[in-house]
């Protein structure tokens, strides 16, 4: 069944939900799932909703005409798409292939929807992983010589691809921090680390000479502030007291591929609605 996504955020209004869905109904729009969050803090609205688009009298194009004068009158961010539509994700890697060949894996199964116009690495490494599934690989080296022109060769990429979100799964470079304003809510990053311990390089090193009990990992939005962008998922595991560094590793390496796997897949449906450096996301 096909159906429409919408997802909604503003200032918050006694009546907001009655008045967005009596304005679906009056579309023919046949609400399939419904999530609605009220932060008491900020008095912020947010709002996810699928559609059954068969149901809509006028088709999608005639709800996204009634829906913008209603969103811009209660001064709201908002977005409506077609569940069924295949986002473009640049995937960005460098040595480490756990991630990639993870959402690869998932990618060629048909579990996470979307298309892959291309995999960019500063190192060779992974180009089999990319060139085994028919997938572009692009090798763009990053040194502190040519570190601006090799960022701005990258953004062309994903620009000229129509890229909706790249995926930085065990990027190792940092991101300038004009492409992270250029690009909000579409740069998503996996910190291997239970963001906020253990920030920047080694965190499971770090995490072992501290004797932690439990380790994590984090998939966030990248911003100028590194590691500090907006949370979309975690994912933590025990430390027993006979693990060693390598066993750390190890483990820390599955949390980065399911945190980054979820993480995704609430990006991809429309799931996670960002208001300032914190996030809703409406788990399915």
């Amino acid at each position: 069944m096909q159906t429409t996504l919408l997802r909604l955020s503003c200032p918050d209004k006694i009546g907001l939900l009655a008045r967005i869905t009596n304005l679906v109904a009056h579309q023919g729009g046949n609400l399939k799932e419904v999530a609605q969050f009220t932060d008491p803090k900020d008095g912020w609205f947010f709002t996810r909703m699928e559609i059954e688009t068969a149901t809509l009298r006028n088709g999608l194009e005639a709800l996204r005409t009634v829906i913008a004068p209603l969103a811009q009158e209660l001064g709201a961010e908002w977005s409506l798409r077609p569940a069924e539509a295949r986002p473009k994700v640049v995937l960005m890697v460098s040595k480490l292939g756990h991630c990639l060949a993870d959402l690869l894996w998932r990618w060629r199964s048909g579990e996470l929807a979307f298309d892959i116009p291309c995999v960019i690495s500063n190192h060779e490494t992974l180009r089999p992983f990319a060139e085994r599934e028919g997938i572009p690989f692009h090798w763009v080296p990053v040194t502190p010589q040519n570190r601006r022109e090799a960022f701005a060769e990258m953004e062309a990429l994903w620009t000229s691809l129509g890229a909706d979100l790249v995926v930085l799964a065990r990027y190792m470079q940092i991101l300038p921090t004009e492409i992270c304003e250029r690009w909000p809510s579409r740069l998503m990053n996996i910190h291997h680390s239970f963001l906020p311990s253990f920030v920047g390089a080694n965190p499971y090193q770090r995490a072992y000479f501290r004797g932690v009990k439990l380790i994590g990992a984090t998939c966030h939005y990248a911003t100028a502030d590194l590691d500090e962008g907006p949370i979309i998922e975690q994912e933590v595991v025990r430390v027993e007291h006979y693990h060693s560094e390598e066993d750390l590793l190890r483990l820390g390496r599955d949390c980065e591929r399911l945190a980054l796997a979820r993480g995704l897949r609430y990006h991809l449906a429309e799931r996670v609605l960002v208001r300032g450096n914190r996030t809703t996301v409406f788990r399915d």
